[in-house]
């Protein structure tokens, strides 16, 4: 999936990269609940990833004998210029 993101300014001008691991659940209508930081880089990072995830379009659920169930994920975030 491609998402969105912004990059804090200070980032940009150091040519930082860095990865932010978010904890969440996909539904089993697809959204995306329970969404918080896993692992983090730097506070400004995670407030993206999180705004990211939140804001992102429903997803495929998983599936278990035909039938969409919700699931545990953990979602990596690459910030990359």
């Amino acid at each position: 999936i491609s998402l969105e993101y912004k990059i804090p300014g200070e980032y940009v001008e150091q040519n930082i990269k860095d990865r932010v691991f978010i904890y969440c659940i996909v539904q089993k209508d697809g959204s995306i609940t329970h969404a918080e930081v896993h692992k983090s880089a730097h506070p400004s990072l995670d407030a993206e990833a999180l705004r990211v995830i939140r804001y992102a379009p429903k997803w495929n659920p998983a599936n278990s004998a035909g039938k969409p169930i919700a699931t545990k994920m953990i979602i990596p975030i690459s910030f990359d210029l």
